[in-house]
């Protein structure tokens, strides 16, 4: 039984996004599961690159990414289910392992792009994940 499941989604991938939280829906409305669902953005990473930003880009960036994912759960996650959504910043893998053990995660959910010919089995982010997560991981496609 699944207490606490983290789905982490990339909001600008509509079509996976749709299938993984539909799972999600379904496991936490049947297990009375509090659902996480998570989103990460990128760090501009070095100073150099993100000299060449305004100095507010990130913070519109990530509140842009709030709005997109709360508008998102508000639509598709039913009232009946426990859920929260949250936004983090930097490294996929980091980002989502982190949030997993801050959250206490039973289940990780992660979506995956179909392979190319260099990561034909999972993504880097995916198969990192998957490598180290502390507790199951479902990778929907």
């Amino acid at each position: 039984m699944f207490k606490e499941i983290l789905l982490c989604i990339d909001i600008q991938d509509e079509a996976s996004t749709t299938k993984a939280m539909d799972l999600c829906i379904e496991l936490a409305g049947s297990m009375g599961s509090t659902l996480h669902i998570l989103t990460v953005v990128p760090e501009f990473g070095f100073p150099l690159v993100g000299q060449y930003f305004p100095k507010d880009t990130e913070d519109k960036i990530i509140e842009g990414a709030k709005q997109q994912l709360a508008k998102l759960v508000n639509k598709t996650v039913p009232d009946t289910i426990k859920s929260r959504h949250i936004v983090a910043q930097g490294s996929i893998y980091d980002q989502i392992l982190g949030m997993a053990d801050r959250v206490n995660a039973d289940l990780i959910v992660l979506t995956a792009h179909r392979p190319e010919l260099k990561d034909y089995l999972l993504g880097p982010n995916a198969a990192r994940v998957v490598r180290h997560a502390n507790c199951s991981v479902t990778v929907v496609r």
